[in-house]
């Protein structure tokens, strides 16, 4: 008998260590330890959705205030309709990076969890590629929205033509990606 089992034989009835002895109940046991393993995958579902619903609520506040400033300080010019569209554009920004963190949520849900979960069709995730795949087309749409915030603070320097190229080159490398995926979300 290994040492370990030979320890707990003083502590565990003989009924238990003649299941263990039995090869087949050990496997069905260990088998069984797996499958129930899956729900450790709650703690990352639970932390995911938190933080989309944190960034929704904190956002949500800052857009509020942002337009209460606004209309308070009545100051229609050119400069604060463009830092108004910038703080518009950051809030959209603060937004799809919510959705990301929600998509992953769902998607490790019922990924590990509970396949059966109600979800609308764009979220039906067959495996982690589907998941990563919804995750890099969120990840374009905040690239764009990044680039677009800069577009509208734009100064006019010429600094907004690199940025303008490193972004259409990861977006295109992350197009790509989404094309050779067979699975891609619709």
């Amino acid at each position: 008998m290994l040492p370990v089992l030979t320890l707990a034989a003083t502590f565990l009835p003989d009924s238990f260590l003649e299941a263990i002895n039995d090869r087949r109940v050990v496997i069905k046991m260990f088998a069984r330890l797996l499958v129930l393993s899956r729900y450790i995958m709650i703690l990352p579902v639970v932390v995911t959705l938190i933080g989309a619903i944190s960034l929704i609520i904190y956002e949500t506040a800052v857009m509020a205030l942002s337009i209460r400033d606004t209309v308070e300080d009545i100051a229609i010019s050119t400069q604060a309709v463009k830092m108004f569209a910038v703080g518009v554009v950051e809030g959209i920004d603060v937004f799809l990076i919510a959705v990301a963190a929600y998509i992953i949520s769902i998607g490790l849900y019922t990924l590990f969890i509970d396949e059966n979960l109600d979800r609308p069709r764009w979220l039906m995730l067959k495996d982690l590629e589907d998941l990563k795949a919804n995750l890099v087309s969120v990840v374009i749409a905040v690239l764009a929205v990044l680039f677009l915030r800069e577009a509208v603070a734009w100064d006019g320097s010429q600094r907004i033509i690199y940025l303008g190229v490193a972004t259409a080159l990861i977006i295109f490398a992350l197009a790509f990606y989404l094309s050779k995926h067979k699975g891609s979300p619709p």
